[in-house]
């Protein structure tokens, strides 16, 4: 793993730090939400570090660990990682302002999420690029098992939400649209063979954070013992 963690900080961000957080898993569990507005508040080079090594606990395909994180805190750097995504958010705001009618959870989220698009990873601390090896074919795959490359990274992404979550902070994500993650990959100066799934913003959640409505999901409704 290849870290550039920049502990210098500029004049109007403020150093929080703690001890190692105790909540514990479920509550970790319950509490996650992705977060698009943060404080003004950088993450301790220790903490981040942990989050990362949590990630780094998570299932891996073929026991290979064929993970890279690249961590974006300087602002030039993350402008030149986030100039891609201005081009694609534009049609997908303008598909937006035509289907949010009937105010559904899922709209109520966009609504919330899509104009938030670059300034959810900008404001962050830092932004994770978190990348994983590729194999050939990986995206005309021919079985299921074609996928544990791309499956083994988000399990490591969740694990880096929830270890977050456990520290008090939050993340923001986005997934990359068209060549946006293939050109970000590049200006970042990732190998040709590693894909990048997503985007994470980490940082302190902002006090007056949106709520995002949940759909709730009932436990008993979605087990099915023996049979469907």
């Amino acid at each position: 793993m290849s870290m550039d963690i920049d502990e210098k900080q500029n004049e109007k961000e403020t150093i929080v730090s703690g001890p190692v957080p105790s909540m514990g898993v479920y509550e970790a569990i319950s509490c996650r939400r992705i977060i698009r507005d943060f404080q003004d508040k950088v993450v301790p080079p220790d903490v981040l570090k942990r989050i990362i090594d949590a990630g780094l606990k998570a299932p891996t395909h073929d026991h290979l660990r064929n993970w890279e994180f690249v961590i974006l805190h300087e602002e030039q750097d993350k402008k030149n990682a986030l100039q891609f995504i201005k081009m694609g958010t534009a049609p997908q705001l303008e598909i937006l302002k035509k289907t949010l009618v009937d105010g559904t959870a899922q709209q109520k989220m966009y609504a919330i999420a899509m104009p938030r698009q670059y300034t959810m990873l900008f404001n962050a601390s830092h932004i994770i690029l978190p990348f994983f090896k590729s194999t050939p074919g990986m995206m005309h795959p021919t079985s299921a098992s074609s996928f544990n490359p791309i499956s083994s990274i988000w399990c490591v992404i969740e694990n880096i939400f929830l270890a977050a979550t456990a520290e008090g902070l939050g993340c923001s994500m986005r997934i990359p649209v068209g060549e946006e993650g293939i050109n970000v990959a590049k200006t970042v100066g990732a190998p040709e063979e590693y894909f990048l799934p997503c985007y994470i913003g980490l940082g302190y959640p902002a006090e007056d954070c949106p709520a995002v409505e949940q759909v709730e999901c009932n436990t008993e409704q979605k087990i099915h013992f023996g049979k469907w």
